[in-house]
């Protein structure tokens, strides 16, 4: 790779610089986790426009960030900081707008109550996040003796008002994203996989009943041109029919408007002494060791305490039963990774009940990271500068000690030990 600084061989005889290209190691970090929000950013973009929204403002972003990472311009480590910074602003608008595409299509959801057994018949196990998706291949099986299951980040979709309404819309099937190749070759019925997180069956398995749509694809899998679910459909009823097999109920669609109705409740709560603490525990969930933190620290998260949560990071623990505080579930399950957004409403609601800053409130963020999409959620909630950040299991291997450093100085992002020492922390040691 050429050194456009040195006119050397990047690394080779005659180069001075550190790094590729001329950049410091740090420089590269930033630029790597800039990356990384982007493509977060651009997934959710593309989520919204499929459902007509787009936002000028981040598309021209996008061009100017990509610049950033491409040229040799620029070496100021402060800059680059403000870039990462302002990417993690960018996805909250189109998080933002992402939410409102899903509300006016959908309506605002509402706390609903999810069966994760099966019913006897045809069925088709549609994963990912695209709900404009789910929806027309509810329509296209309405009255065709299919039922509709939902895996991973499709659970939120059950509490959608327009939605909901489909009495085929039969249940959650299965767990996170990282649990799909068994799932998927356990489940009998046909397969439907919508943007990403999808990964590529072992041999001999269920390829042949997998189907993919829009932009994601899986060699030897059909993909659905159009959203017509004809093939799909057609295979679902040649295969073998499901059992009735009622399963454990879970709840779902605690979005912003459903918890903010309940704001002078809960505020009441809190100055009463009955809810002393919220914790956030969610994020991007992964196969890797030392991800059962996050189960561990849900089961003692104290009675008196509330816990948020969201993306496919809630398969660890949605299944558990903790009970509620004088009516208000213990465990608040919010939504997709997007629906991010709508935690971070509830928090500066929150801040404005309790007339303090947010990183005032007793709200704590204990955050699983594995992909671009939890990257630019994190860089979000550094842009609104929430502090004291516990993220895991292990800090991104693209962040050098040096920006770690800058992090940890700016925002106190903390890394997760173990539960115990954490809650300690957290609540003072009571």
């Amino acid at each position: 790779m050429f050194c456009y600084q040195c006119e050397q061989t990047a690394g080779g005889t005659g180069c001075t610089k550190v790094g590729v290209c001329g950049k410091s190691a740090d420089i590269q970090s930033l630029q790597d986790t800039l990356l990384y929000g982007l493509k977060g950013i651009a997934a959710y973009a593309y989520a919204a426009r499929e459902l007509g929204g787009v936002d000028s403002e981040v598309d021209a972003f996008m061009h100017e960030a990509l610049f950033k990472t491409v040229t040799n311009v620029s070496f100021d480590l402060e800059d680059h900081l403000g870039m990462v910074l302002k990417c993690g602003e960018m996805n909250l608008k189109i998080m933002e707008l992402l939410d409102k595409a899903h509300t006016d299509n959908f309506g605002n959801p509402v706390p609903t109550e999810v069966d994760t057994g099966t019913r006897k018949g045809a069925g088709v196990l549609i994963t990912g996040h695209d709900l404009i998706d789910l929806y027309e291949l509810l329509k296209q099986t309405e009255g065709a003796g299919v039922n509709i299951y939902t895996h991973s980040e499709m659970l939120p979709a059950h509490a959608y008002p327009k939605l909901k309404q489909f009495r085929h819309l039969a249940g959650n099937y299965g767990g996170a994203w990282q649990e799909q190749k068994k799932e998927f070759n356990e489940f009998p019925g046909a397969i439907l996989a919508t943007t990403n997180c999808v990964l590529t069956p072992p041999a001999n398995t269920y390829l042949d009943r997998l189907f993919t749509r829009g932009i994601t694809g899986i060699e030897g899998a059909v993909s659905i041109k159009d959203r017509d679910f004809s093939p799909l459909i057609d295979k679902a009823k040649k295969l073998t029919p499901l059992e009735e097999n009622p399963g454990k109920k879970i709840m779902t669609g605690f979005h912003h408007t459903a918890i903010l109705s309940l704001a002078e409740k809960i505020a009441d709560l809190v100055k009463k002494g009955k809810i002393r603490h919220f914790f956030l525990i969610g994020g991007c969930d992964g196969a890797k060791p030392g991800r059962n933190y996050f189960t561990d620290f849900a089961l003692k998260v104290p009675e008196d305490c509330i816990i948020l949560t969201l993306a496919c990071g809630k398969y660890r623990f949605n299944k558990l039963d903790f009970g509620q505080i004088e009516g208000i579930p213990r465990l608040l399950d919010i939504g997709q990774c997007n629906n991010a957004y709508s935690a971070i409403k509830v928090a500066l609601a929150l801040s404005e009940v309790f007339n303090c800053e947010v990183n005032e409130l007793p709200l704590s963020f204990i955050l699983s990271w594995f992909e671009q999409k939890a990257v630019a959620i994190l860089l979000s909630l550094l842009h609104l500068g929430i502090k004291d950040i516990h993220l895991g299991p292990t800090f991104p291997a693209f962040i050098t000690p040096d920006v770690l450093a800058l992090l940890q100085e700016k925002f106190n992002i903390k890394p997760v030990t173990s539960a115990n020492e954490n809650l300690k922390n957290i609540l003072g040691g009571s």
